[in-house]
């Protein structure tokens, strides 16, 4: 009776695997706010969770922000607030370097300054081929790319 029992104690804790961190092109964060059961969704659900980080710049968060707030989606001004506030709270902010050369579409270039400069596992877009790999060594992934990969290392 006097006996307490220690819980877990010499239960072998079992080590979390590192966050992934990752940059979302601004077109992930539309796809998953519009489509929040598809694969961009699945992305900004494991993003709420803290289960995968978020490295952004100013200039990133201005786009997000920008696309937002246009009125062709109609998001509410609370949405795309509390959106950019938890981007910044817990994601990983980062100074990204000009790159050594032009990607083919020259808006897209700080989305890959910030993912070589946060050192991402991956820079996730509904756009590949704006990211040709000859001029970078960036893993740059589809939505549904990165969520088939994400699912098969949690099993």
């Amino acid at each position: 009776m006097g006996r307490k029992q220690n819980r877990g104690r010499n239960q072998c804790r079992q080590k979390k695997p590192p966050v992934m961190i990752v940059v979302l092109d601004t077109n992930v964060v539309i796809s998953g706010i519009l489509k929040p059961f598809s694969s961009a969704g699945a992305i900004l659900r494991l993003a709420a969770a803290g289960i995968i980080r978020l490295a952004y710049d100013a200039r990133i968060l201005l786009e997000y922000m920008e696309v937002l707030s246009r009125p062709v989606f109609n998001f509410s001004e609370n949405l795309v607030h509390d959106l950019i506030h938890q981007f910044q709270e817990e994601g990983l902010a980062v100074v990204g370097s000009p790159l050594a050369f032009r990607l083919p579409d020259p808006h897209d270039e700080l989305f890959l300054e910030v993912a070589l400069a946060a050192q991402a596992d991956a820079l996730i877009t509904g756009n590949k081929r704006h990211f040709p790999q000859r001029s970078h060594k960036m893993r740059v992934l589809s939505p549904a790319e990165f969520i088939a990969e994400f699912s098969s290392k949690m099993t």
